[in-house]
């Protein structure tokens, strides 16, 4: 038994008082002798026995009484907590778009809210956390509240997230996990001492089609090939309808079928339109249906300025071609220094020397996002060159060596060769250089190695900037590294790196960055927007492009369009996340069946039931109130009716 207010108990002291008005009462009598009354021995005997065994009784009645009132005042409780507190409990409820399926019962994630508000305890306190919010220290009125408006979300909190949100707060009674744990990693709850209750509800249906990726190749100019990758959940499929749109214009469309736990590949050629807004749907009911549609853009307008300085290679040309790039080639004397700010890479070829006005723009370049290749002369001053390095703060050229050395490693783990290789390769025919020069650069990583273990092509950070130095020359007579079948990912990577035009599609909720060919103005912003929202995306400026980063806007999948002002630069689009997709579950019946901190349950009411009775509290002032009347009426009936 527990005391809500123990200090009452105090109050028991009181019990001293009728303990001492009962000894006044029975002190002892004096005895009379007196003669001829013999006969009245027994009555008198007989009255004060009668009269102590009453005093005894009004003793014990008025101990009940006060003992009874004391108690009832403490207000004694049986409860399986140590002491009577108010519950305050934790809910992680998953609205994101794996629960938007059909579960038992319906719409997972509108059952899920509708349980709760059914079966919470209407006196406690809740801390409510959603992927889009989170609600501290609201009553049940106000739970309620916010499951009622509680929508799907494409954001989507990690696990890791979750369970130190729980650690963080030292004042909650419950804590409840209401998801479907997809792709969760039950290793996380292992050592965790923090009670939990694990609601895990899943789709009823267990097979799904989801559009995974989509590409573009034999990429026209008058006609596009798209590629549409299907990936199948489940048993396999028959004739499923999908069909691509431009915009509101259909395109075509398709059956396929598709095997059991396989991919499939849909093409589709249409012709080049500018910009493309593409939109493919499937028209198939199974578990997840936010996934059978997928939106594209592509933007043929744009391309990427590319400058060289220097001696005249045709390799470059061949690379840089029209439909991708704004290539332009000048000699040192005839370089167009006012055009350099307009270039996204710039690449000094083979020069001899580096004046100090081609120092000083190409700095101001670097500093402003542009990218910089730089090809080293066989002839070259030393002092020229190290003196630009030293403006750049990079490093220096420390000497050079005049042997024959072939080209022999690939950092293929380097992201500059990410979708360049289907495999390692290993056995290819090495190219070779003639000459080499040595360096001593700083924040430098290795692309491709001589057989020496020398960097041949280095790429070195700078800022928002890439510096990528070859140290060879790369004419005929230094190197044949232009025969070679490297040289095309090598410069056209380079190329593409300099600056991130707009990708097919990008996913909502990851860290996105576009780069846009624009010039701006001082107080010039860009917007993206679409016919319900429009936002500022955070956004760098720099005198060639403005970078853009996006991660928490937009919030709906769809097309949306970058505008300075009223002018419209570029269409992108934005898709749910991949992993959404999946049907991977973890059986957390079988993984948590005997841990004594973790309770698993797929029924959001009977955990509140549980949670119910083991903060139920039985209170015992009523039975004691009872016990101090039922006190007092026997106190009166002795007075009344015992008869000394």
């Amino acid at each position: 038994m527990q005391f809500k207010h123990p200090e009452f108990l105090y109050f028991l002291a009181l019990l001293i008082i009728p303990i001492l008005v009962h000894l006044f009462q029975l002190r002892k009598f004096k005895k009379v002798p007196f003669t001829n009354v013999a006969f009245l021995e027994k009555l008198v005997i007989k009255n004060r026995k009668s009269s102590q065994i009453k005093k005894w009784l009004l003793l014990g009645c008025r101990l009940l009484l006060i003992s009874a009132v004391v108690l009832a005042f403490a207000q004694p409780f049986f409860s399986n907590r140590s002491k009577e507190v108010k519950d305050h409990t934790f809910i992680y409820l998953d609205n994101s778009m794996s629960t938007s399926a059909n579960g038992n019962s319906g719409n997972i994630l509108k059952n899920i809210s509708l349980e709760v508000i059914e079966n919470n305890i209407e006196n406690g306190t809740y801390s409510l956390l959603t992927n889009s919010n989170f609600y501290r220290n609201i009553s049940s009125d106000e739970l309620k509240t916010k499951l009622k408006k509680i929508t799907n979300t494409p954001e989507q909190i990690p696990l890791e997230e979750i369970l130190l949100k729980i650690s963080s707060l030292k004042n909650t009674t419950e804590n409840i996990i209401i998801s479907d744990f997809q792709n969760s990693s039950v290793e996380l709850f292992n050592d965790k001492t923090i009670p939990l209750s694990l609601v895990q509800v899943t789709p009823e249906q267990k097979s799904n089609i989801s559009i995974d990726s989509v590409y573009v190749n034999q990429n026209t100019s008058s006609s596009i090939q798209v590629n549409a990758i299907l990936k199948n959940q489940g048993s396999a499929k028959e004739n499923i309808p999908v069909a691509l749109y431009n915009g509101d214009q259909l395109l075509s469309k398709q059956t396929f079928s598709v095997p059991e736990n396989e991919k499939k590949s849909i093409t589709f050629s249409i012709e080049k339109t500018n910009p493309f807004k593409g939109y493919l749907e499937v028209n198939y009911k199974d578990a997840y249906i936010f996934d059978n549609s997928f939106y594209f853009s592509l933007n043929s307008n744009e391309k990427i300025n590319v400058l060289a300085i220097g001696e005249s290679n045709n390799f470059l040309s061949r690379i840089y071609t029209n439909n991708e790039f704004n290539f332009t080639s000048y000699s040192l004397k005839n370089t167009n220094y006012n055009s350099i700010d307009k270039q996204q890479l710039i690449i000094l070829n083979e020069l001899e020397k580096i004046p100090q006005s081609l120092v000083t723009s190409v700095h101001n370049f670097i500093k402003n996002g542009g990218h910089l290749v730089i090809i080293p002369n066989k002839e070259i001053d030393f002092n020229s060159y190290n003196g630009f390095f030293k403006n750049l703060t990079i490093g220096s050229i420390k000497n050079q060596k005049k042997d024959s050395l072939k080209i022999t490693s690939i950092n293929f783990k380097h992201p500059f060769f990410k979708n360049v290789f289907d495999k390692q390769v290993r056995n290819f025919q090495y190219p070779f250089v003639t000459s080499s020069f040595t360096t001593n650069f700083s924040n430098s990583t290795k692309l491709i190695s001589l057989e020496n273990n020398q960097n041949f092509i280095s790429q070195i950070a700078k800022n928002n900037s890439k510096i990528y130095w070859f140290s060879s020359p790369l004419n005929k007579n230094q190197s044949n590294f232009t025969n070679s079948p490297l040289i095309v990912p090598v410069f056209y990577n380079i190329g593409q790196g300099s600056l991130q035009l707009s990708e097919l599609y990008y996913r909502l909720s990851n860290q996105n960055t576009i780069e846009v060919n624009a010039q701006l103005n001082k107080d010039d912003i860009l917007s993206i927007s679409n016919t319900k929202t429009s936002f500022i995306p955070l956004q760098q400026t720099f005198q060639n492009k403005v970078k853009i980063t996006t991660k928490e806007q937009p919030k709906s999948v769809g097309f949306y369009t970058i505008s300075d002002k009223d002018k419209l630069l570029q269409t992108i689009a934005f898709n749910h996340r991949k992993p959404e997709s999946s049907l991977k579950f973890p059986d957390l019946l079988k993984n948590f069946n005997n841990s004594e901190s973790i309770t698993v349950t797929n029924s959001v009411k009977d955990t509140f039931k549980k949670i119910a009775q083991k903060s139920k509290v039985h209170w015992l002032w009523k039975w004691f109130l009872g016990l101090a009347i039922v006190s007092l009426l026997l106190e009166i009936l002795i007075l009344k009716y015992f008869k000394v």
